[in-house]
């Protein structure tokens, strides 16, 4: 029994240390994260703030820098870029890329103003990774906006076209 009160803290100890020296190791190299797995650890750091479980529980010193700001310092950007609301019966953006309202460059738009248009009819094409994704009207009727233009970048959930 006394060798067991004696072995923790030296096992602690020598955690400790490690994650010391893996913060070093960060530090020397300028990296933003590390892994290290054995039998009887493992450890992850990073400097982005993101935790991952951790099989054995440890204590991350206080010295290691945090180089990343916090996320709120991004809010405002993201948040003055977005639409306040999106219309009643507009259809958004399945995913972030490149409007094209025409198939090819010179070509008729696929849709304008005022078209009547049936479920399945692409309405605008949003160009993703150099994947020219096909946006189809989900259901019967008339459109009567189109609230993007001709070669504009679109994010994930922004209306693209009002339907009626």
């Amino acid at each position: 029994m006394s060798k067991t009160p004696k072995q923790a803290p030296n096992a602690i100890e020598e955690k400790i240390r490690l994650v010391r020296e893996l913060a070093q190791v960060m530090e020397d190299k300028g990296l933003v994260e590390i892994d290290l797995e054995d039998e009887s650890v493992s450890v992850h750091l990073s400097k982005t703030g993101s935790m991952m479980p951790a099989q054995m529980p440890m204590q991350m010193p206080a010295q290691m820098p945090t180089q990343m700001p916090a996320p709120a310092a991004f809010a405002p950007a993201a948040t003055e870029s977005a639409p306040a609301s999106a219309p009643e019966h507009a259809m958004t953006s399945p995913m972030v890329g490149t409007v094209y309202l025409s198939p090819e460059p010179g070509a008729a738009v696929f849709v304008k103003t005022g078209d009547t248009v049936k479920p399945g009819q692409t309405l605008l094409i949003i160009e993703a990774m150099k994947v020219m994704n096909p946006i189809t009207a989900t259901a019967a009727g008339v459109v009567r906006q189109i609230l993007v233009d001709d070669g504009q970048p679109v994010e994930f959930g922004e209306p693209l076209i009002v339907i009626e």
